[in-house]
């Protein structure tokens, strides 16, 4: 049998959440338009664009506009790192991803040119006095030491997010050098309020300021904070088992012994196990099977530190989460027919969801592509029986950096893709694994025709 069967949930209305998310996604690329427009017109009308017209004017017109929108973007960022249901349910991880290294590339910019160039109007555009005018600036002027500190941790955030750097870290060094991008936003705010007179010349600027500044402050501690301890303490959950899928696989079983936990199939949430050292760790793990509320099931390949203690966990150990989190989940679904693409332990949430929704014998196609042993074999043999489920099995190493099939398969990428899924591009696609097959196969799915808002992706990216 399979763990934790739960019957499928009928569907109403397939495109329905699915609508709402993209009416959220338009409502909130307006309201960041709309805040740095307004900054922008406020700037403006403070003589902004007359003071372009002096070399020395035009520094500091400048680098006050590029102060004001960096503040707004970095306020932005806090937004996106708070992990607002509503955004994660519309956006889903892996674009709010992107919109979050975009936004936050972006502020980081902004910042370092504020910088530059108001320092260089202050030392009268004279750029051999640049250095001392800064030193004078970072000690005389009120708040200034503070800010100097917050772009310290803004420098160092933004260099360990260099992918070339995240390359070098362990996920759990650069989760925890991240989360210095709050104390670099939060040293910023006494420079603002006692030097920025944009921010506090009127009552609709001091309104707009401090709004923003409660809202992050509050999303941060609600969300991040607050919320996941009260759903900690009310779900109560314990590991149950642990079990080997493989030589470096191992499926975690729990249970919770308190309310009915919020989460669906496909989701993932983040665990702290409490074991003693590291338990202040957050690990993100998927779901592996379908959640029935009080059961939770996760799948982990044994590749760093915290997945080795994973694999030594003990029956009765407490978990405390955050989430659940993703939008590869059925609010993502529009079609009847759906496809599930996975490489090897990417294949977990698509297990998850292969038992959850609901679909008729032949409306649902797996693409397991492994090497070694497959995942869940048996359980998805159980769900071809049972449900009709079309597994296609793809063993084998990549064969080639720009496909994402095995080197078993004679057929080009997109060949392959509609000889087993003709169809495809009248269906939804989820697809999990890592990042760069996750694009290879994006562009499969794009050259057969799929429109995008209809592929659905978790990859492995942080």
């Amino acid at each position: 049998m399979l763990p934790h069967t739960v019957a499928a949930p009928a569907v109403v209305d397939l495109g329905a959440r699915s609508r709402i998310d993209a009416a959220v996604r338009l409502a909130a690329l307006v309201a960041l338009w709309s805040t740095l427009l307004l900054v922008l017109y406020w700037w403006a009308a403070d003589g902004g664009l007359q003071d372009l017209t002096g070399w020395v004017s035009g520094l500091n017109s400048a680098g006050r506009l590029t102060g004001l929108l960096a503040s707004d973007l970095l306020l932005v960022q806090v937004l996106l790192m708070a992990r607002l249901p509503v955004l994660e349910h519309a956006f889903g991880q892996d674009r709010l991803a992107r919109l979050h290294r975009l936004v936050g590339f972006t502020s980081f910019n902004l910042l370092i040119a504020h910088i530059g160039l108001i320092t260089w109007g202050y030392a009268a555009g004279d750029l051999t006095e640049v250095p001392g005018t800064l030193w004078d600036l970072t000690v005389d002027y009120p708040g200034m030491l503070l800010a100097t500190a917050g772009t310290g941790c803004l420098v160092m955030v933004v260099m360990t997010s260099v992918r070339a750097a995240r390359r070098k870290l362990r996920y759990e060094s650069w989760h925890l050098l991240h989360l210095y991008a709050y104390l670099g936003v939060g040293l910023a705010l006494p420079h603002q309020l006692w030097a920025g007179q944009e921010f506090l010349s009127s009552t609709a600027r001091t309104v707009f300021w401090w709004g923003l500044w409660i809202a992050a402050v509050v999303a941060v501690l609600g969300w991040r904070v607050i919320l996941p301890l009260w759903r900690s303490a009310r779900y109560r959950i314990r590991v149950t088992a642990v079990v080997a899928e493989t030589d470096d696989v191992v499926s975690v079983y729990m249970a919770g012994q308190g309310a009915r936990i919020a989460a669906e199939a496909g989701q993932f949430l983040t665990f702290r196990f409490l074991t003693g050292a590291g338990w202040m760790r957050a690990h993100p793990y998927s779901l592996s099977a379908a959640p029935d509320g009080h059961h939770l099931r996760i799948t982990v390949q044994v590749i760093g530190d915290g997945s080795r203690a994973v694999r030594a966990l003990r029956p009765r150990t407490r978990v405390l989460v955050e989430g659940p989190f993703g939008r590869l989940s059925a609010r993502a679904r529009s079609r009847r027919r759906v496809a599930f693409i996975g490489a090897g332990v990417g294949v977990t949430p698509l297990r998850a969801l292969a038992e959850a929704l609901e679909y008729a014998p032949g409306d649902a196609v797996l693409l397991h592509r492994f090497t070694g042993r497959p995942l869940f074999e048996r359980e998805l043999r159980i769900l071809a029986a049972e449900r009709g489920l079309q597994v296609v099995w793809l063993p084998g190493h990549r064969r080639s950096a720009r496909s994402w099939l095995g080197d078993g398969v004679p057929a080009d990428d997109v060949t392959a893709l509609c000889r087993w899924v003709p169809d495809v591009a009248d269906r939804d696609v989820f697809v999990c694994g890592p990042a760069g097959w996750v694009d290879d196969v994006r562009r499969t799915a794009d050259a057969a025709g799929l429109p995008p808002d209809r592929f659905h992706v978790e990859s492995f990216r942080w």
